[in-house]
Order: C-alpha cells, then sequence, then structure tokens
C-alpha cells in the first residue's frame, strides 16, 4: 500500500509534542514492514540549517485559498527510509514556533490544501491520505468537496487520528469562504456549537477514525473528556477504533544513547545507578545513593496532574525523595516549583523549559516516573521510562491504563484509579516500599527494561486498518 502521512510537526524537523514522535516513528515501522508511507509537513523556520541542507527542490504551484493566490514550494528528503515532503510558504511559516499565531486557521487551511494540490506535481500517489488532529482536519473535507474530480484523488481514502480532543480548531463561522476558502456545501460539515470546528470536519469526513489508545477511545465518548464532542462523536463511533501509541525503541535505548551520562543494559545495570550519581551531581543535589529520585517531565498543565502534586508536595517530601521537574507552561504552577527549590535545598531541582538531552537524563536517573495525569490520550514518557528501567507511578486513564499494569497484578508500574491526592501519594508510597528492597527492586527494574512498547504491534494494527479500508 502507499500512505501519506500528513501532520503538523515530525521528529526530528519540527516537535512540540507526542504528534512529532508519531510521524517520526510510525512511518519509518510502516515502511519496514514493506509499505510506501511518506510524510508531509509545513517547512517551518525553526527547521535547522543542517536539515534544509539534505533537501532537494521538487515543484512549485499556486494553492487557491478562497480570494488569493498562494506560492507554496515543494521540497523531499530522505530519512531512515522514510521520504519526507516539506511544504514552503514563507509568509505563512517562516516565524518562531509552530503554533498560537493570529492565523493559524489559515496558516493549515493552506497546508491542508497545498498537501492535496502537492499531489498532482509529485511522482507519488498515495491510496490513503493519514491525516492527525485539527491542524490536518481540513484535507478530507477538502478531498471530498473539491478534489474528487481529480484522477489521481477520486479514490484516496482517509483516515483521521485525533491525538488529543481538547484543542479542536474552533473558529468564528464568518471565516468560512472568504479565509479558509470553503465551499458553501463543507461548512455545514465543520459548524459545531455555533463555531467552525477543524477537528469535527475531519471526524465526519474521514472514511475511518482512529486515537492513541483503547481507553481514550471509549473516554472521549464521555463528557468528562471530549471538550463538548461527545455528541458528535458518538454518531461516529461506528468507525472509531484505538490503537496504542508505540516509542522509537532504537532512539530511546540505555545502552546506546549518547545523551547519557553513563549507558547501561538489562544485563549491565550498574551505569543505571551512575548516571543517578552524575545526575545529582549535575542538578545540584545531594549526592545520595539512597535517596528514591522521584521524576517529572511535563508540561505543566492542570490536566498533567500538577495539582495533586502541588497540593501534597510536603508529604511527598517527608518520604525522604529527591523531587526532579522538567518543563515548563502554566506561569503558577513555574513560581511554585521554584519555591520548592529554595524551601529542599538540595533536594528539589527543577528546569524549567525543555531540553531533550536531560529528559534523557532524567528517564535513566530516575527511579520512579510520576504521571498523575487527570486525562493523558497516550503518554509516551511512561514508556521511555520503563525502556530506561525507572518504574511509573501513574492514573489509571487513557494509554495509561492500557500501558501500565499495577506491581500488585505482577506489573512493572503503581497505579491508582481515582483522581485523587491522597491516592496518588499512597502509590508513590507502596513504589518506596520496594524500592527499600534491593533485590526486589532490582528484579522490577529488569522487568520495566524488559517491556516491548516498539511500533511493530501497532503499526500492524494500522495496516490491518488501513487494507480494510481501501478493499472496502
Amino acid at each position: 500500500m502507499k500512505i501519506l502521512f500528513a501532520a503538523s510537526e515530525a521528529v526530528p524537523y519540527a516537535a512540540s509534542g507526542g504528534l512529532a514522535d508519531v510521524a517520526g516513528s510510525l512511518t519509518k515501522s510502516i515502511c519496514g514492514r514493506g509499505h510506501g508511507c511518506r510524510v508531509v509537513l509545513p517547512l517551518y523556520g525553526d527547521i535547522s540549517e543542517e536539515h534544509r541542507q539534505s533537501m532537494r527542490f521538487v515543484a512549485s504551484f499556486t494553492v487557491v485559498l478562497g480570494w488569493r493566490n498562494q506560492y507554496c514550494g515543494v521540497f523531499e528528503a530522505q530519512r531512515d527510509g522514510v521520504w519526507y515532503y516539506f511544504l514552503d510558504n514563507e509568509y505563512y511559516f517562516k516565524r518562531q514556533g509552530l503554533y498560537s499565531f493570529y492565523d493559524d486557521a489559515e496558516r493549515f487551511a493552506f497546508f491542508s490544501k497545498a498537501v492535496l494540490d502537492m499531489l498532482e506535481q509529485v511522482d507519488f500517489e498515495p491510496e490513503i491520505i493519514h491525516c492527525n488532529d485539527w491542524q490536518t482536519g481540513l484535507i478530507p473535507v477538502y478531498l471530498n468537496t473539491l478534489y474528487r474530480a481529480s484522477p489521481k484523488l477520486r479514490e484516496v481514502k482517509t483516515v483521521y487520528t485525533i491525538h488529543n480532543i481538547q484543542y479542536q480548531g474552533q473558529y468564528d463561522l464568518e471565516i468560512a469562504g472568504d479565509v479558509l476558502g470553503l465551499p458553501e456545501p463543507a461548512v455545514a460539515m465543520l459548524e459545531y456549537g455555533g463555531s467552525l470546528n477543524l477537528m469535527k470536519g475531519g471526524i465526519d469526513q474521514c472514511d475511518l477514525l482512529t486515537t492513541v489508545s483503547p481507553t481514550y477511545a471509549k473516554e472521549i465518548l464521555d463528557p468528562y473528556y471530549a471538550h463538548g464532542l461527545e455528541g458528535f462523536l458518538q454518531t461516529k463511533s461506528y468507525k472509531l477504533h484505538g490503537i496504542l501509541n508505540g516509542i522509537d525503541t532504537v532512539s530511546y535505548d540505555p545502552a546506546a544513547d549518547l545523551s547519557l551520562l553513563e549507558n547501561y543494559s538489562l544485563s549491565a545495570l550498574k551505569g543505571k545507578q551512575r548516571s543517578k550519581k552524575k545526575l545529582q551531581l549535575e542538578l545540584g543535589l545531594s549526592p545520595d545513593s539512597k535517596a528514591p529520585m522521584l521524576a517529572m517531565v511535563t508540561r505543566l498543565a492542570s490536566h498533567k496532574g500538577l495539582d495533586l502534586v502541588q497540593y501534597i508536595f510536603g508529604r511527598i517530601m517527608d518520604e525522604g525523595v529527591q523531587f526532579v521537574l522538567l518543563g515548563s507552561g502554566d506561569w503558577q504552577l513555574e513560581k511554585f516549583f521554584r519555591e520548592m527549590v529554595a524551601q529542599y535545598p538540595g533536594r528539589v531541582s527543577v528546569t524549567l523549559g525543555f531540553e531533550p538531552p536531560l529528559a534523557r537524563k532524567i528517564y535513566a536517573g530516575a527511579d520512579l516516573f510520576l504521571m498523575p495525569s487527570k486525562s493523558e490520550p497516550c503518554g509516551l514518557a511512561q514508556m521511555i521510562a520503563l525502556r530506561y528501567g525507572t518504574l511509573p507511578v501513574v492514573r489509571s486513564t487513557g494509554g495509561l491504563a492500557d500501558s501500565i499494569i499495577d506491581v500488585g497484578d505482577d506489573g512493572y508500574g503503581y497505579t491508582f484509579q481515582s483522581y485523587n491526592a491522597e491516592d496518588m501519594l499512597g502509590a508513590i508510597q507502596r513504589g518506596l516500599a520496594d524500592y527499600a528492597q534491593p533485590k526486589k527492586w532490582v528484579g522490577l527494574v529488569k522487568k520495566a527494561m524488559a517491556c516491548d512498547f516498539s511500533w511493530e504491534a501497532s503499526a500492524g494494527e494500522y495496516i490491518r486498518l488501513y487494507q480494510q479500508i481501501v478493499e472496502g
């Protein structure tokens, strides 16, 4: 089969979250199974000169968007066996950052139309266009209303994946024609609750709908998780499937990861303890090898469970842990954690921002990894933590429920069910009790590292669904 994976970000070129990891890893696994899978994304100004040097100009054309006639250039590059297309328009994409601009609706409407126009120009005829999140929600809409007459696009099917339903691309109805260039019949496809909802359009018009874990597929039919789309999703549940994301186990390999302070493996674990000691020194923590290290690598946002951590932080520290945080977001949470560094010198480290090499050092050096999320579509951090032999403490929601089995059930992590600070503390305490038993702890670390969260199983499931819609 031939699949075009349309995404607003992909590692290693441009990344802000889990979608980038999926675009860079799932596609590689699909290609590895003998299928033709290519990726298309915007040529952002943030893409490094090093990456640009490997790109080759392919074509240029004009994209008609409402009353505008906009230039689009196409560049291509190959990486890890996958071909990438980059769509160039400096007016829309030569900026610092990927999102949160006043004209994001227009920017990604341009991108969505340009993806379809590009297929008239390049030597690749996909059977499936796999769209992702609200930024590409217009692709199935444009395809079904404007492009079905094209011989190259007449039979193309679409898959649409919801990575996080909280971000839906909602805009005023008035921009439908003038800004987005939508034909009148398409407006009804996107209208929801008195506004345009680009995610709703993708859900409505795609041939197959997926999300990033089986549990999240059930949760988004519930008002608690669906952010207003539950009613519409219930009418489309017949085409909804939940497939758990994986991770790139070649990139995330403690035996070969060049970011680590010490490399180690399942059969040679001493390097993990040395990683912890060196991380303590790097972060200004007391060099205490016996102190359990509890870590978080996260956006500082309410749905990540930081309010639970804030509520009982003193009681967590009373357990004798060292606490390490890497992330940024809500300024009040940033302020709180900065204050905790001053209150617990040598025991709390907070790094605001996101530094990928430091994140890997934390995965390797920590003992327990905390993810008390209110909602978590899939989550990759818990899988990465396991790969590095760090046991997750998670709330059982979304992909966390699908990926982490409690130690009490012969698993490799510590889970709690209700969104409650006391329950979270209880799970942390169970982890610390096991950590205090060195022989048992080594066994749990080995079990964690033996877990397989590669893309192999998930890629196979996507291929099965692709074949299902192509064959009708």
